[in-house]
């Protein structure tokens, strides 16, 4: 059985990602009505998987750096959801989060 941990700390998440050879991405996205608004991916060289993009990464995917990431984590409210077990990984509302949380 595998515990999920959520990491919300900046230097935790870089460290979660860098660890895994990931690196991190924007892409930008439309929703139905056309507005535009940033979408934080992280690629990976090796096969660890986003839950939300099991075939791997989209064409639109620009790299940024970490401070960039980090501070639009911050905006959009998220966290970093992983599985220690499976190296998978999802990005969460904050305030969806439970016990696990690593602050």
């Amino acid at each position: 059985m595998s515990t999920n941990h959520t990491l919300t700390r900046h230097r935790d998440i870089q460290s979660w990602v860098t660890d895994r050879r990931g690196i991190p991405a924007i892409a930008r996205v439309r929703n139905r009505f056309g507005q535009e608004h940033a979408q934080l991916r992280l690629s990976f060289s090796s096969p660890v998987r986003d839950k939300r993009d099991p075939a791997g990464l989209d064409d639109g995917l620009s790299p940024c750096s970490w401070s960039a990431w980090l501070a639009e984590l911050d905006r959009q409210r998220l966290a970093l959801r992983v599985d220690p077990a499976a190296g998978a990984f999802e990005l969460v509302d904050r305030s969806t989060t439970t016990g696990s949380t690593t602050n």
